[in-house]
């Protein structure tokens, strides 16, 4: 059993990550629209991926008997200048949800929740390979500054990283369901 402070904290992480999910799928049409299919494969995958990531707290807190409850959500717009500033927002976003997560740590820590602290240690991992990613990519980015020989080739390389991406998230799905 999860205490009443644990559960409002996850249920506050299921919405950010609900929301990240929405964020990531207007990221991904402005990509599309804006002529990067690859940016935007990549970006329909961490769609997919936040997902999972939302119904994953959404299991696990009904699991320890807590109650899941699904607020209303603001709408997503996406307005950015180019690729570079599309992938800075994708940054920062990360960074916000890395702190997210840390906050959410702590309250279970706070409260001797040792097994909520726990399994969100695989968030915590989580979140230093998606920032780490952001940052690859960023930096591939800025190294071709505005040359569109260079944007064309990161652009077909992040479509192929969107289907390592999916196939990763199909093999973790297909774990999960022969776990359960």
């Amino acid at each position: 059993m999860v205490t009443k402070k644990v559960e409002k904290a996850i249920n506050e992480q299921i919405k950010r990550e609900e929301h990240s999910s929405r964020l990531y799928l207007a990221m991904a049409s402005w990509a599309e629209h804006n002529g990067y299919p690859g940016a935007s494969d990549w970006l329909y995958a961490q769609t997919e991926e936040e997902r999972i990531h939302m119904l994953k707290l959404v299991h696990y807190l009904n699991d320890r008997g807590g109650v899941v409850v699904f607020s209303q959500m603001d709408s997503v717009e996406q307005k950015c200048k180019n690729l570079v500033d599309l992938f800075l927002q994708v940054l920062k976003h990360e960074e916000f949800i890395s702190a997210s997560i840390n906050a959410l740590y702590d309250v279970c820590t706070k409260e001797k929740d040792f097994s909520s602290a726990n399994y969100l240690q695989w968030y915590i991992n989580e979140q230093i390979e998606e920032e780490s990613t952001a940052r690859g990519i960023l930096d591939k980015i800025k190294l071709t500054g505005e040359h569109q020989g260079g944007l064309f080739l990161i652009d077909k390389e992040l479509g192929a990283m969107a289907v390592t991406k999916r196939a990763a998230l199909v093999a973790s799905q297909a774990a999960a369901n022969t776990a359960t």
